[in-house]
């Protein structure tokens, strides 16, 4: 199961970060969004093609303003 966020998701085996962030009504050209899976950073330009495993845990953060 492919955790997004410390949700369980519908997501599968061999999606792309690309489909986690559609999930999420974030476009690929976001500005402010890291990803990181199993606790590794994700850089911007694998994000179309990093394939996610069956167990991955997919965090995704935005950048806040404020203080």
């Amino acid at each position: 199961m492919i955790v997004v966020n410390g949700q369980s998701s519908d997501l599968s085996a061999g999606e792309t970060v690309v489909a986690v962030l559609d999930r999420l009504g974030l476009s690929l050209d976001a500005r402010g969004v890291a990803v990181a899976v199993d606790g590794e950073v994700v850089p911007r330009t694998a994000w179309q093609t990093f394939a996610l495993d069956g167990d991955a845990r997919v965090e995704v953060l935005t950048a806040m303003q404020g203080g």
